[in-house]
């Protein structure tokens, strides 16, 4: 299976954005997968809805850091490491339109009357409307294969 399909999957099943794209690159994270869940839980709607940076891109720098981060406090480590991220949220903003969830949601005309687009805590009901109003899922995917892309990654999600 693709992982962007199964980063999708994810969604649907309820899980937030962040958690979708993390969830589908735990077999090559050094983590376990109950981790993986819990270190997206808080990027969801912009960083628990604060309509912030989009938790596709979080979850995507949150994956480079884990595979190609620095551990020591090398500036020329960290430069690299940076000139990565920046990279990626480059790419992702040229193919998105913003790296920033609320502007993401009006770009992808995202008003859908009775699904709250504010930011308040309270997480929204999954109905067909909300899915419908929201542009998650072609940013989950498109954050799943440019992750694989820039990292070198196989796009297909072993079993």
């Amino acid at each position: 299976m693709q992982r962007a399909e199964k980063a999708k999957e994810l969604f649907l099943k309820g899980y937030n954005c962040s958690q979708a794209v993390l969830g589908v690159f735990d077999d090559v994270l050094p983590l376990a997968y109950d981790t993986v869940m819990k270190l997206g839980a808080s990027f969801g709607g912009g960083m628990a809805r604060l309509r912030e940076v989009c938790g596709t891109c979080t979850a995507m720098f949150m994956i480079a850091g884990l595979l190609k981060g620095y551990t020591e406090p090398d500036r020329e480590q960290k430069s690299a490491h940076y000139a990565l991220i920046q990279s990626m949220a480059k790419r992702f903003k040229e193919e998105n339109g913003s790296i920033i969830c609320r502007e993401l949601l009006v770009l992808r005309g995202s008003s859908v009357p009775g699904v709250d687009q504010g930011t308040g805590p309270q997480a929204n009901p999954r109905t067909p409307e909300y899915y419908h109003s929201r542009p998650c899922l072609s940013l989950i995917a498109n954050a799943v294969t440019l992750t694989c892309q820039i990292l070198g990654i196989d796009e297909t999600v072993k079993d």
